[in-house]
């Protein structure tokens, strides 16, 4: 696999899971700084939708039209990285930095 950098919008292999966490391959942004991504077995990733309803911080609208469900924010072993898609616009990422930042009131 190819450098895995901040960004970076994979094919993520979600299950299995347990409860109310988001399941099924689906694509998700890689948020993990490029330098710690090169040194872990892991990524921090945030899943897109396309049918959640957009909701202040949690769910945050993209370009294109897809979903960052930042309530669902998660490392995920590399593994479950599947084919590259794709690469966030700068203006995605910031907007999801802004829910994140909301949801784990960092601001």
């Amino acid at each position: 696999m190819s450098e895995i950098k901040r960004g970076d919008i994979y094919w993520v292999a979600f299950d299995p899971v347990q409860g109310a966490e988001i399941q099924k391959t689906r694509p998700a942004i890689v948020l993990s700084n490029t330098l710690i991504n090169r040194a872990r077995k892991t990524v921090i990733v945030v899943p897109l939708s396309t049918s959640a309803p957009a909701i202040t911080y949690l769910n945050v609208s993209l370009t294109g039209g897809s979903i960052a469900r930042c309530d669902q924010i998660r490392a995920v072993a590399k593994i479950r990285l599947q084919n590259k898609i794709g690469i966030a616009h700068k203006k995605d990422l910031d907007a999801i930095a802004n829910g994140l930042n909301h949801i784990l009131d960092l601001v």
